[in-house]
């Protein structure tokens, strides 16, 4: 990861294409996968250059990434989706309750959640990512959350 990934991958502005509800979305999901002893980052930016609406690393080293869509709009004109099925174990979709759900793929998992949890109404096939590409999505999670603790104990760190 080059220092420009790093940054990248770092701060997380308010860019404002996240809208209230996707936000409460993102909140339980996290919370849920926090309950199940995965650690999470939202916006986390792929080898790719794209950027996951959240990704999560199990203990045993499992990569999940999850989108979060809130409108069958924001689903109709996504065409990146399938590109993250290359960095992860597994892929969900996240939606609200009120979400027509049949629309979403049936290749993925589904989570409904809101600000307060998330619950899995079809769990994602696993698909085991090889040991290299594993190794490399470990090490950028890690560096993209150890980056981002520095900076909120020092907003400077990385600019010496």
């Amino acid at each position: 990861m080059n220092t420009g990934e790093a940054w990248q991958n770092l701060i997380l502005p308010e860019d404002g294409r996240q809208s209230a509800r996707a936000l409460d979305v993102q909140r339980g999901v996290c919370r849920y996968l926090g309950k199940l002893g995965h650690a999470s980052l939202t916006e986390f930016t792929l080898a790719s250059g794209r950027r996951a609406d959240v990704v999560a690393l199990g203990g045993k080293g499992e990569i999940i990434i999850i989108e979060i869509k809130t409108s069958l709009a924001d689903l109709r004109a996504d065409s990146k989706w399938p590109e993250y099925m290359d960095f992860c174990d597994q892929l969900y979709f996240a939606v609200p309750q009120d979400f027509p759900v049949h629309e979403l793929p049936a290749t993925t998992g589904l989570m409904l959640a809101d600000r307060y949890g998330a619950e899995v109404m079809r769990e994602a096939p696993h698909e085991k990512l090889n040991a290299a590409r594993r190794k490399a999505v470990t090490l950028r999670i890690a560096r993209a959350g150890a980056l981002r603790l520095s900076y909120l104990a020092d907003p400077e760190v990385g600019l010496l």
